[in-house]
């Protein structure tokens, strides 16, 4: 699943928790909690046990957040901060707790954020890949007081500290783009205040 049912978080929060009740905004987040709730329902229903996973957001170096800010820096693209900090965990990070939390499926389903320790802020983050591609970012906009943030304590406590950091994640993403490494070419859109990507 995804973060993004849990709708706009308080920077100050330090994002949603897993106990906190879903409000999605928009068709994507809305189709989102959707699926999780066929999901819970068959899992009581036949006593299925079953790991819900919210992801917010899955980086590496041909797609996500990082990614695109690098993409915008290089073709000199505006950056908006209305959506001023975001989450981002290395893939295989997202995808080794995504493994180790079926160890305690449940019914009904246990219910896990997978993110990163940090909330990290577009313009530093975009700050620091303008040095590293040579190029200074052009921002637009100020940062609001929310955005689609998880709080991925509980997978931390309970499965390790992800093993990659979002530092060298930066580094490498700049250096990926700068050398002309493929891409996916799906924007994110994270940027999205009202919830279509």
């Amino acid at each position: 699943s995804t973060g993004n049912v849990y709708g706009l978080s308080a920077v100050a929060s330090g994002g949603s928790c897993e106990t906190d009740e879903p409000q999605p905004i928009g068709e994507y987040a809305m189709s989102c909690l959707g699926r999780e709730r066929v999901f819970e329902h068959f899992s009581r229903k036949h006593g299925t046990k079953m790991s819900i996973i919210r992801l917010n957001y899955a980086v590496e170096y041909r797609y996500g957040v990082i990614v695109d800010l690098a993409l915008k820096i290089q073709r000199s693209e505006p950056i908006g901060l209305t959506v001023g900090h975001f989450n981002g965990i290395w893939q295989a990070d997202a995808n080794a707790m995504s493994l180790a939390s079926l160890a305690d499926a449940d019914t009904p389903p246990f219910v896990l954020n997978v993110a990163g320790p940090e909330l990290l802020s577009v313009r530093q983050v975009a700050s620091q890949l303008g040095e590293m591609l040579g190029i200074e970012p052009v921002f637009t906009g100020q940062p609001g007081a929310d955005a689609y943030l998880s709080c991925g304590h509980k997978g931390h406590e309970m499965y390790g500290y992800p093993r990659r950091a979002i530092a060298s994640v930066i580094r490498g993403a700049a250096r990926w783009v700068q050398n002309g490494g493929d891409v996916l070419n799906k924007p994110t859109k994270f940027e999205s205040r009202d919830g279509r990507f």
